[in-house]
């Protein structure tokens, strides 16, 4: 099997760097003398050599009929491919479409090579990956967090599309993978009945209906399971790419069960996985080394196909943890320590073994930065801190900004689609809305936005929300702000200057100039619906049973109605749109209607970060994010 697959993924190789393929030597060229050893060669030696020749055959009348789908470039020839051109041609195959025929042979290829096989890693490495999680010493305690974690759906309809926690310690990974698992099943419902090997985020942008069709008013009871594990499949992959530089994927798995091919009758099993596991240590480097089992793919398709079949492995107790690994290899262990500030301290945080924000940020961006601001922050004598590179498919909000202690930039709070991982001092839940239109901003927003987002580039205090009079400067030119001198002054007489501060002298300005002035005459209210999923199993009983007294596992879900009052009250507005003139020069009445009374919760503070002065309002419990 080895010498086909060797064979096959030459012949594709070569088909992608535009070289025509070998001729068939099915039989002897003429006028060539054939080696007595070639004539001689045993049984079993002729019967390898033939079944090479027509796995050969195969691939070669597969790429020339299709030939007329590649588009060549210039011809190679006499090619020796080189492990270094291999990785070239590779790299090259896997920039092309997925669907064409180069492509899906060396998918193919790939996952042949891959399966019942896996790379074991060193001891050396084994420590080092352990030491860099869970750092010297861990509690037996917090080590029982990570290894009893499987990634499952709930059991209960109401909740049955995200993934129960039971234990404290790896929300951080389960947020993550959860708010991508609803980025699939809200907006693109129709690609999971399909095996696609194209990432949605790849090549679809929020073009479809601003509203998600897949779920209707909350009810998840619809989905299906094999729609939810597609969901789960499809986000672990697209998580695991990024984190690769979308250039390949590791996924770890576990040694002694045997991954069994398509269609095979002895599939992996959840309760042999869970039996074989049960009491199984996993305390050291040693111990993972024992057990853990790599493959890595350069292929999305191959790699989908791979994590499908073993797919139990990261249901089972060990799920939370295995994925975390496979994040980390494929990133890059070196590339890892590289993107953190400070190295020296594990990922799992001391003492409550919670995910850091490192961790976090790894699975949200693809690189283990411990900032949640844009871009990089200069500290001067070449030396920077670390924060969001570019914008994200979802976000992060967390209470700590409303506590002042940092600042989220925008990368993270407004990412493609309309969901939010949502950190608190403890724990990590999911905020999300199935409408992509709330992010959408007014005239009014998307002018602050520019200026803030122009500020922030500026402000080197770690998101304390100032800046120096240089940085103003910069501002004001990057913007086209034109500030009379005796404001200008002012706001510089400190030698610093604060947003609010800031903001303020520009509302003054633009009220004095009478602009500022909104057609819809709703001075960008705004009002919307959001949900919040925590994942951590809350005991309720269950009334449905007979008694009523049954206790019921089950995360919890609430629905925020959200009312987002406009930038100014209805008094400055007024102000500043001379009495009121609506378009045409009509004067406009605004209503202002009375509404609910607002209620309070951490959440709250956190929606207010992305939304300020939002009111909620909601039914029932209190959405909680601890």
């Amino acid at each position: 099997m080895a010498d086909q697959d060797d064979e096959d993924f030459r012949m594709a190789l070569r088909m992608s760097l535009n070289t025509p393929p070998e001729a068939k030597r099915s039989k002897p060229r003429e006028n060539v003398i054939v080696q007595p050893s070639i004539e001689e060669e045993s049984p079993e030696t002729k019967n390898r050599r033939l079944q090479r020749e027509l796995m050969a055959a195969a691939a070669e009348k597969r790429m020339l009929t299709s030939k007329n789908a590649v588009k060549r470039e210039k011809n190679v020839s006499n090619l020796n491919v080189s492990v270094v051109e291999e990785s070239e041609a590779v790299s090259k195959v896997d920039k092309m479409d997925v669907n064409s025929p180069v492509a899906q042979v060396v998918s193919r290829v790939e996952e042949r090579r891959n399966l019942n096989s896996g790379k074991e890693l060193s001891l050396a490495e084994a420590n080092r990956l352990f030491s860099m999680v869970f750092g010297n010493g861990v509690s037996k305690e917090i080590l029982s967090q990570w290894t009893n974690q499987g990634i499952r759906f709930s059991s209960d309809p109401e909740t049955c599309m995200g993934l129960v926690q039971h234990e404290g310690g790896p929300c951080g990974v389960l947020a993550t993978i959860q708010a991508f698992v609803l980025k699939y099943l809200l907006f693109f419902p129709d690609e999971l009945g399909k095996n696609t090997a194209n990432l949605p985020s790849q090549n679809m942008g929020p073009s479809r209906n601003s509203q998600s069709d897949c779920i209707t008013l909350g009810n998840f009871a619809s989905l299906t399971e094999d729609g939810k594990a597609r969901a789960l499949v499809q986000s672990m992959v697209e998580i695991l790419f990024m984190c690769g530089n979308n250039r390949r994927a590791v996924i770890a798995t576990l040694d002694g069960f045997g991954d069994h091919p398509e269609g095979s009758e002895d599939p992996l099993n959840d309760e042999i996985i869970a039996k074989t596991l049960e009491g199984l240590p996993f305390e050291s480097g040693s111990d993972l080394q024992k057990v853990l089992r790599v493959n890595t793919y350069t292929f999305q398709r191959s790699a989908s196909h791979h994590l499908k079949t073993v797919l139990p492995f990261f249901q089972s107790r060990l799920g939370a943890m295995l994925f975390l690994i496979s994040a980390l290899l494929s990133r890059g262990l070196e590339s890892v320590q590289a993107d953190r500030d400070d190295p020296s301290l594990p990922l799992v945080t001391a003492p409550f073994g919670h995910a850091s924000q490192e961790i976090v940020n790894l699975l949200l961006c693809g690189q283990a930065v411990p900032n949640v601001f844009d871009g990089r922050m200069d500290l001067g004598g070449g030396m920077f801190l670390k924060g969001i590179p570019l914008g994200v498919e979802v976000g992060f909000l967390t209470l700590l900004e409303s506590l002042n202690f940092c600042k989220v930039g925008q990368h993270l709070k407004c990412p493609k689609w309309p969901i939010w991982v949502v950190g608190s001092e403890s724990h990590y839940t999911v905020l999300f809305a199935f409408d992509i239109s709330v992010q959408n901003e007014n005239e009014l927003e998307e002018r602050e936005s520019q200026i803030r987002k122009a500020f922030d580039a500026q402000d080197q205090s770690g998101g304390g929300g100032f800046i120096s009079v240089e940085g103003l400067h910069q501002v004001l030119r990057e913007t086209n702000i034109n500030l009379p001198q005796e404001k200008l002054d002012n706001l510089c007489s400190m030698g610093f200057i604060v947003w609010s501060e800031f903001w303020q002298v520009l509302l003054d300005l633009e009220k004095s100039l009478g602009g500022l002035k909104d057609a819809t005459g709703q001075m960008g209210k705004k009002v919307f619906d959001l949900y919040h999923f925590n994942g951590i199993a809350k005991s309720v009983l269950n009334g449905s049973q007979p008694g009523g007294e049954n206790p019921l596992q089950r995360p919890r879900l609430s629905k925020l109605k959200v009312s987002v009052p406009p930038r100014w009250t209805p008094e400055e507005f007024m102000a500043g749109s001379s009495a009121g003139e609506g378009p045409g020069g009509k004067d406009t009445v605004v209503e202002v209607t009375q509404a609910e009374p607002p209620q309070h919760a951490p959440l709250v503070d956190c929606i207010r970060t992305r939304w300020p002065r939002a009111v909620c309002n909601w039914v029932g419990d209190p959405p909680s994010i601890v």
